[in-house]
């Protein structure tokens, strides 16, 4: 006999314990179901070596624009409110300095523009010229053999207590689940669960199943990173979709060689993030430098090659995809990216190349301050849109009409967006199980109102 939920949530990471909190909060909805395929929460991409820890508040996101910035930064507004109101200040969320740095005259005149656009917007945002930037950045102009570095640099940011900026997103989801429970203690979590297929029974509910149970729901949520593509090709949805998945590595240094995190100016031709250095929370605040992109055949990594069958169910690869592949590879600027990526994961070699391009951010940077940091980084699951045939940027959901089911796909900034992307899924499910959503308790506690 199956198990049965008003609401089943699929996946233990930051998105799915932001909804399952959500739903659990401010709904009448009576039982919820948040079910993880391993032995905790936020084993994968939402846990603290994963990602970078920062709240991408759009600031100092050069690759967003002002109307991206401004959808962003209520969804990050409300990742502060939440830990303000389970008091998780200096636990899981933390203020440090940040800036994006200019270095050249062309990347300052975009910079020197983009303050001036932005900083009605953010308030609290700074300029730092260079004489600044020595004071509270010095290894920022610090130069390999001594002195300051020659070129002309500009920065914009914020300094600490100006606002927060990093949060251990493990630690998060597992507030999420606690408070979620306290809400509801009707619900359930279950560990060690991994569905396997999700049927559609008549018209009233899901059929779950798992590799040890099977579970039914009135509506499906599932926030499974790659593997929700995954699952809802499973149930011929989303077949205009294929999976690109990219791994970012990072790599630490025994240091405080930066004070805060420090972001260069997104390369607009690439869809990756640009190369930072952030105070990492769990290495005692040493700097961590990353990402790298490296595009690898599996659906989550340090697992082996056990999600290598499932890349290729949603690759999906056919002339489309193939077109899709070529046409990136075609701008030499993404080619030499993808490649050097690729060395970066190359022993002895990958230091050497990777200091080059770090020495941006830290001038005097060299191979023996950093080591390449194993067992960090996770896999985000880039979107091929095979019917507009390009690479999607940005989050993905495929909402099959009034079928009360949903198959997100979060690459970053999802964990910025958890609290956001909860509230527009909490919507359809209250519409779809004609709910009460007390939105007035939500607005006061996460959106300050």
């Amino acid at each position: 006999m199956a198990q049965h939920f008003d609401v089943i949530v699929v996946g233990g990471g930051i998105s799915g314990a932001a909804l399952f909190y959500e739903l659990s909060k401010y709904t009448n909805v009576k039982k919820v179901a948040l079910i993880e395929k391993y032995h905790a929460l936020s084993t994968l991409n939402s846990k603290g070596t994963s990602n970078s820890q920062t709240i991408h508040s759009g600031d100092i996101e050069t690759n967003y624009t002002y109307e991206k910035a401004s959808k962003v930064k209520p969804n990050a507004d409300m990742i502060v409110n939440y830990a303000k109101l389970v008091k998780a200040e200096n636990k899981f969320m933390f203020s440090h300095q940040k800036m994006a740095l200019a270095v050249g005259e062309e990347e300052c005149a975009f910079m020197q523009k983009r303050y001036e656009e932005f900083k009605e917007l953010y308030p609290y945002i700074r300029k730092f010229d260079k004489a600044e930037i020595k004071k509270i950045e010095p290894k920022v102009i610090e130069a390999l053999g001594g002195g300051d570095r020659p070129e002309e640099i500009f920065a914009m940011g914020a300094l600490e207590n100006d606002c927060y900026t990093t949060v251990d997103f493990g630690k998060m989801s597992e507030s999420l689940a606690e408070e979620a429970m306290k809400a509801n203690p009707d619900n359930q979590i279950f560990f060690n669960e991994e569905i396997v297929n999700i049927y559609k029974k008549g018209d009233t509910f899901y059929l779950i199943s798992a590799n040890k149970t099977e579970f039914s729901a009135n509506f499906v949520v599932v926030n499974a990173g790659a593997h929700s593509l995954y699952l809802a090709h499973k149930m011929g949805y989303g077949l205009d979709y294929a999976c690109l998945p990219v791994a970012g590595s990072f790599y630490l240094t025994k240091k405080h060689l930066l004070n805060g995190k420090v972001y260069m100016v997104q390369n607009p031709k690439l869809p990756f993030a640009a190369l930072h250095g952030d105070p990492d929370i769990l290495c005692d605040m040493n700097t961590r430098f990353g990402p790298t992109a490296l595009v690898l055949p599996k659906l989550e990594r340090y697992h082996g090659l056990k999600s290598l069958p499932e890349f290729f169910t949603t690759l999906r690869l056919d002339g489309t995809t193939i077109k899709i592949l070529l046409d990136l590879m075609k701008d030499s600027t993404i080619r030499n990216y993808i490649l050097r990526n690729f060395l970066f994961e190359v022993p002895y070699l990958n230091k050497s190349l990777f200091v080059k391009d770090a020495r941006k951010i830290v001038p005097s940077l060299t191979t023996d301050d950093i080591t390449y940091a194993k067992g960090f980084g996770g896999v985000r699951p880039q979107v091929l849109n095979k019917t507009e045939k390009k690479l999607m940027l940005g989050e993905a959901s495929i909402v099959p009409q009034n079928q009360g089911i949903i198959f997100n796909m979060t690459p970053s900034p999802g964990a910025t967006s958890c609290m956001g992307n909860a509230l527009r899924d909490l919507r359809m499910v209250v519409d779809y199980l004609k709910l009460e959503f007390n939105e007035e308790l939500f607005n006061k506690e996460l959106r300050g109102e």
